[in-house]
């Protein structure tokens, strides 16, 4: 039985350059648009990611979710009751950096994407019954629209750009993450953050700002990651 060959060979193809360029051109407009008000249904996306990711990492460990909360300020709450504490705490930032991977991995291939879309589309409809405020509720039901029309014009038009929406998503999620444990845990001390609180349960000896360095580490690595095997799926 042959071993999968992670291994990147020629560089760069067509595909390759269009995927990089694709990229490039993502992060220059979200990096324009960051402070304006256009941005703001992306960012909140990576806030929904990453309460989801909480709410998933609750329910493996045989807790309970009670609630999930997204703010317009760009915060966020989960409402756990139960569940291995430790493992629900990173989840949170790891998980909507994972989930960043994830989209620009799915935009390499139009049923990938087409897959991503849908389940994106499946989660928000399940968060829409659980939401308890309006901010996410609303967030919920405009991206399932969203989804929904470029999914129409992907099948039915010649306008064909799902895959460059799943890919924006997936870059947008992977730097907001980075930027909001650098944000949250590294430029200033936020007490109540997800690093202060896994620091006071862990028995490591490091403190908030520790484990916003090592996260922060460990999603750029996710970045990195998606494109090398965004690069090696389309090799």
């Amino acid at each position: 039985m042959s071993s999968v060959n992670w291994e990147l060979k020629g560089c760069c193809k067509q595909d390759q350059k269009i995927f990089l360029a694709t990229i490039g051109i993502c992060t220059v407009v979200i990096l324009a648009l960051w402070r304006t008000i256009l941005l703001t249904p992306f960012k909140l996306i990576t806030v929904f990611l990453h309460e989801a990711s909480h709410a998933i990492a609750c329910k493996l460990t045989c807790g309970h979710v009670e609630g999930i909360q997204v703010h317009a300020n760009e915060g966020g709450v989960t409402q756990t009751r139960g569940g291995i504490y430790w493992v629900i705490l990173p989840a949170g930032y790891l998980g909507s950096s994972f989930w960043g991977m994830v989209f620009i991995l799915a935009s390499t291939n139009l049923l990938t994407a087409r897959i991503a879309a849908g389940c994106l589309g499946v989660a928000l409809l399940i968060v829409l019954f659980v939401a308890k405020n309006w901010t996410l509720r609303g967030l919920c039901i405009g991206f399932i629209i969203f989804l929904a029309v470029f999914w129409f014009l992907q099948e039915k038009t010649s306008v064909r750009i799902l895959r460059y929406i799943i890919l924006f998503i997936g870059v947008m999620n992977s730097l907001f993450s980075v930027y909001d444990i650098y944000d949250d845990t590294i430029s200033r001390r936020v007490n109540s953050s997800d690093a202060e609180k896994f620091a006071e349960v862990c028995p490591c000896p490091c403190n908030g700002v520790g484990w916003g360095v090592i996260w922060g580490l460990v999603s750029f690595m996710f970045l990195c990651g998606a494109v090398y095997l965004g690069l090696v799926i389309l090799s």
